[in-house]
């Protein structure tokens, strides 16, 4: 499939846990590229007390990266977003610019501890849509005390989710890989991200994922979860 979106992506060079230096960040590039995707939005982490650069730094990799793209292929593009690990002042924070939403648009990857209190994870995204945001729940596999009914609940409210690759194709764990196939079926599932973070470890590999989720949803729910769901998002600037 050629044209994926991955809205999660850790290939800002020197900025969190992700791609080390510009040298990873290039391969990563190459490496999605390769996989078909066309579009990247770099998120990199927003957590206070362990990861919070300033937007000054976050630019300048950014800009340095979006040069490397343009020799990777012409027809790549790299956007800027974070990932915010949700607290009571991610209102006030977004508001400031202190940190990013996805592509400048309304649109917030909001990661949430893998054990938040539902009640803290659903005033959140009360809050974040009351304020004229998009919330995007950032690999919603990974919040273990969540329950579909629950997720069901957040998207009612105006939530969207985001699930891993790697999560849906079983490398998290087969437990995981059913959660993700049960999230499909309902209808739950708006976008699949690498959460790459690096060249190793957690590449930016998706084509595979692409591939399993046409084989068992059909084609037309593939390109509306890698492509149309994104594309449509990617509008919504102000």
């Amino acid at each position: 499939m050629i044209g994926i979106i991955d809205v999660h992506c850790h290939i800002l060079p020197e900025i969190d846990d992700g791609a080390k230096n510009l040298e990873e960040s290039k391969r990563m590039l190459e490496i999605a590229y390769a996989e078909g995707v066309r579009t990247i939005i770099a998120t990199p982490h927003y957590r206070r007390r362990m990861f919070r650069y300033s937007t000054e730094e976050i630019e300048e990799q950014y800009n340095k990266l979006q040069e490397v793209a343009a020799e990777v292929g012409d027809d790549l593009r790299l956007l800027l977003g974070c990932e915010y690990h949700v607290d009571l002042d991610i209102i006030e924070r977004l508001n400031s610019g202190e940190c990013y939403r996805l592509a400048g648009t309304r649109y917030v990857l909001a990661e949430f501890s893998s054990i938040a209190n539902y009640s803290f994870v659903r005033e959140r995204i009360h809050a974040l849509v009351s304020n004229g945001y998009t919330p995007v729940i950032a690999h919603v596999e990974r919040c273990v005390v969540l329950q579909v009914n629950q997720i069901k609940e957040l998207v009612e409210l105006g939530a969207l989710i985001q699930l891993n690759a790697d999560s849906i194709l079983g490398k998290n764990g087969y437990k995981m890989k059913r959660f993700c196939q049960k999230m499909m079926k309902e209808d739950l599932l708006n976008f699949v991200g690498t959460d790459a973070h690096g060249i190793t470890e957690r590449p930016p590999r998706i084509a595979k994922c692409a591939a399993y989720i046409e084989k068992k949803m059909g084609r037309d729910y593939a390109q509306r979860i890698f492509i149309d769901n994104p594309s449509e998002m990617l509008k919504m600037d102000e």
